[in-house]
């Protein structure tokens, strides 16, 4: 049988392994350390607009740690991106709040500010009350409508977390995405753009705020000779081995980004004459997506196969693809929360597949994919 092709696999570069030594000669084996010190200036210097950024467990638990900081209590409606995974709107559960969906727009898949507003302004003849806060997400990093939705957001004061797990190295209008919102977030699992085999980052506009991030991360530990705790805290830190690995990365970033960009680039061109094929693509020059995952839809009418058909096919043939996400707005444990629906992601849930992307793939990998959907 031919090798496995991947959706997205890790990527190494080489220097990973001098700063994992690095740390176990110098026995910071620990979490915290020089290796997070040195990823999360990296980090910082890489997105620019002078943000803090600080390493943490997951991306997950950026998210919380940020709604956290935004005063979210039980209760309290936090809207959130239906078209997106499950840990986008699990931490709005861990607080004791309540999720508030709003579908895609068409463009970007993302959230759609028209509708957005539409639902803020229900929400507040409804219950009396704004929402908390706004989690927008990046998805298979394509940027959200951020100026539309930042408007939103500061007419009716409502601050963002801005969910950029998939979105490294993406750019609107020449700005990092990760860096519109009050707080954003980053993500290193395995699958992502690059790695610290599993953790992530929340993004901060001041060091007022990366400190107290940290604070809560190190379970919250008064400042005393003993231990003494006036909050509840979270052990969320990121180890000094794993951001070894991703300080390693970071000398990697820019060709991992260029590559999955070129490998979006040879979809483009093999797949555009196949009929039924449409390849998601930037929807103007301003967007800059680093293609975490190419996706395309499949027009059964016009293909003569579904979504699904050419899922079974790939797998037969040795190759990972994976349907979109589906909606949470369709997901059993969210299914009593409130959802503004235009059917949009419903709609690409059903016909959406993500083709192989990582950066590690070669030109000939890419073709066996294609080779299939062509046939």
């Amino acid at each position: 049988m031919t090798p496995r092709i991947w959706l997205s696999l890790a990527h190494m570069g080489g220097r990973e392994q001098d700063f994992i030594k690095e740390a176990f000669d110098t026995n910071w084996v620990v979490p915290l350390g020089p290796n997070v010190d040195a990823f999360e200036q990296s980090l910082a210097a890489f997105i620019g607009k002078d943000r803090r950024v600080v390493a943490l467990s997951s991306g997950t638990a950026a998210i919380h740690l940020g709604l956290i900081q935004l005063g979210v209590q039980p209760g309290d409606e936090v809207i959130c991106q239906s078209f997106t995974f499950a840990a986008s709107a699990n931490p709005i559960a861990y607080l004791g709040a309540k999720p508030v969906f709003i579908d895609s727009e068409t463009d970007t898949w993302n959230m759609d500010p028209a509708l957005l507003e539409f639902a803020i302004q229900d929400r507040l003849r409804k219950t009396g009350k704004l929402p908390k806060a706004i989690i927008p997400v990046h998805l298979y990093g394509m940027p959200a409508k951020m100026p539309e939705i930042v408007a939103v957001a500061n007419k009716y004061e409502i601050p963002i977390i801005e969910d950029a797990a998939e979105a490294l190295g993406s750019a609107l209008n020449g700005q990092k995405c990760g860096t519109f919102g009050e707080f954003g977030i980053l993500s290193f699992n395995g699958n992502k753009m690059i790695t610290t085999s599993g953790g992530g980052a929340l993004v901060c506009r001041t060091e007022e705020q990366a400190k107290r991030t940290m604070f809560y991360a190190t379970q919250a530990r008064d400042s005393a000779p003993h231990y003494q705790h006036s909050h509840i805290g979270y052990n969320y830190r990121m180890s000094n081995i794993c951001a070894g690995v991703g300080r390693g990365q970071m000398f990697v970033l820019e060709e991992h980004i260029n590559r999955r960009r070129e490998i979006h680039r040879l979809y483009m061109d093999m797949l555009k004459d196949v009929p039924g094929i449409t390849v998601m693509q930037n929807p103007a020059p301003n967007y800059e997506s680093n293609f975490w995952l190419t996706c395309i839809l499949v027009d059964p009418e016009l293909a003569g196969k579904s979504r699904e058909d050419i899922r079974l096919k790939m797998d037969a043939n040795n190759i990972e693809t994976r349907p979109l996400w589906k909606p949470l707005h369709l997901q059993p444990v969210f299914a009593n929360a409130t959802a503004y629906i235009s059917n949009t992601s419903e709609y690409l849930f059903d016909i959406g597949l993500c083709l192989p992307s990582g950066s590690i793939l070669t030109d000939s990998d890419i073709m066996r994919v294609i080779e299939i959907i062509s046939k």
